[in-house]
């Protein structure tokens, strides 16, 4: 067991998730408790072999994105080729933890950025599978993205060059004009006009779960949102291995068109930017940093660079 500590300082072990489930969901709590993970906003906690619970504990906003997890992800859950942690419970703030907390099914597997994919094929063909299902009209009233996700890709220049600057002097991209090319291209493209779809929003490779080398489930859907599906379009140069994204793109429905496939490239350059900068973060021990994150996110820049053009 692991205690960590919340936003507020809350220190939480398995004796107090159990006494949270006692008191508001007393038929769970008697099932064994462990910890699971740390995530970029929750804990996971293991609750059995088939549940697990998430409370937050280092960002604020992470109470709001476990609840509309909670409105939205079961009804979208059941269209999806992939297992995803469906909310089961929700647990209201009390005295002994002062924020919402969620029960979820446990999706088993092993995060992307720690084993990554090897099954080329079969792994572009289910991401395929999995998006062209979850990429639906989203209802009146369906989220907006987290940060900007899904909207005006120009909306996020500033960020993209700041971070860009950053990494460069660190020494972490080799040609740091053929990344903004790339950026720029995205940038240039065509605006997408149709309705919103659905998104996941953080399709990178630590909410992307593997085993036996392709994907075996997709987790954190605190950034679900409806936008532009060219954000989530971004996964097949972050996620999957050289030479799979036209194999991706030869099976993902409707066919990506040529606007929305720049846009997706200048969305990856983002992502991957950002796991580049988390991941020397780590490797120099700052805090919030995922060493782990920096070998993939160099890849699929370099892929980015190679096929730009």
């Amino acid at each position: 067991m692991t205690p960590t500590e919340t936003h507020d300082r809350t220190e939480v072990t398995a004796e107090l998730v159990r006494d949270l489930l006692r008191d508001q969901h007393p038929d769970l709590a008697d099932r064994p408790v462990r910890f699971g993970a740390r995530g970029w906003d929750n804990q996971l906690w293991r609750l059995g072999e088939d549940l697990a619970v998430r409370l937050p504990w280092a960002t604020p906003s992470a109470d709001a994105l476990l609840r509309k997890e909670h409105a939205w992800l079961p009804v979208l859950a059941p269209g999806l080729p992939l297992p995803v942690p469906v909310p089961q419970r929700i647990g209201e703030p009390s005295e002994r933890f002062p924020r919402p907390w969620i029960v979820t099914t446990w999706v088993p597997g092993e995060p992307a950025d720690r084993v990554p994919v090897t099954n080329a094929a079969d792994a572009a063909d289910a991401l395929a599978a999995f998006l062209t299902a979850l990429h639906r009209p989203a209802p009146e009233g369906a989220p907006l993205g987290n940060h900007g996700r899904g909207g005006p890709l120009a909306d996020h220049a500033d960020a993209f060059a700041d971070g860009l600057a950053a990494a460069t002097e660190m020494g972490l991209i080799p040609d740091p004009d053929a990344v903004r090319a790339v950026w720029e291209d995205a940038v240039a493209a065509p605006v997408r006009s149709g309705p919103a779809m659905w998104l996941h929003g953080d399709l990178h490779p630590a909410n992307v779960l593997t085993a036996g080398g392709t994907l075996c489930g997709v987790i954190d859907f605190g950034d679900l949102c409806a936008g532009d599906p060219a954000c989530d379009l971004a996964a097949p140069w972050n996620l999957l291995p050289d030479g799979a994204v036209e194999r991706f793109h030869a099976a993902y429905r409707p066919a990506v068109d040529d606007a929305t496939r720049r846009r997706a490239r200048g969305w990856a350059a983002q992502r991957a930017l950002g796991g580049i900068l988390i991941g020397e973060a780590g490797v120099r021990g700052r805090p919030g940093g995922k060493p782990t994150w920096g070998p993939p996110a160099q890849a699929a820049l370099r892929r980015l660079v190679a096929t730009a053009g």
